[in-house]
């Protein structure tokens, strides 16, 4: 029996170190997705900064940081349990939704990146335009699709995200 906790804490663990190379892989500290990924898989809903320092072996200033971080993102909730000193930490409910946002405003971005980008070249040749062309015209598409995705997101799952 006790191997096979091993086994599974080890499972775990390689799972949160892929969600840090995940988080990190999209420009976020591979800390913050080291939490994040233990999070989802450990057996209590709640954990301590005390216990994300020993089960992922960072320093607890990491560990503090990086907890700020998931908080502002909105993923993560500091929570007291009854008859606790210690702070703990859970995923927030329904904390996937941060993500979505996320993506519009990066879609935006770089929409209006490409038209800037159109307008620095007004007077140039078609080939000098076509890049940013391309790119324009492929963001326009998913900043005007992806609300209407989401709408049938929350119909499928009867939740509405905001």
């Amino acid at each position: 029996m006790k191997r096979e906790e091993n086994g599974s804490r080890r499972a775990k663990l390689h799972y949160a170190e892929d969600f840090g190379l995940a988080f990190e892989r999209e420009g976020l500290p591979r800390m913050a997705g080291r939490i994040f990924g233990w999070m989802l898989v450990a057996e209590t809903p709640h954990q301590s900064f005390q216990e994300l320092a020993e089960v992922l072996r960072a320093s607890k200033g990491s560990i503090s940081n990086m907890t700020r971080y998931l908080t502002q993102l909105g993923v993560i909730e500091r929570v007291a349990l009854p008859g606790q000193r210690r702070d703990y930490v859970r995923i927030r409910p329904k904390s996937w939704l941060f993500l979505p946002d996320q993506w519009m405003e990066t879609v935006t971005s770089i929409h209006e990146l490409a038209e800037r980008g159109l307008e620095l070249l007004e007077q140039k040749e078609l080939e000098t335009r076509d890049r940013l062309e391309e790119m324009r015209d492929l963001y326009a598409f998913l900043e005007e699709e992806f609300p209407a995705l989401l709408e049938r997101w929350e119909k499928k799952h009867k939740t509405p995200a905001r």
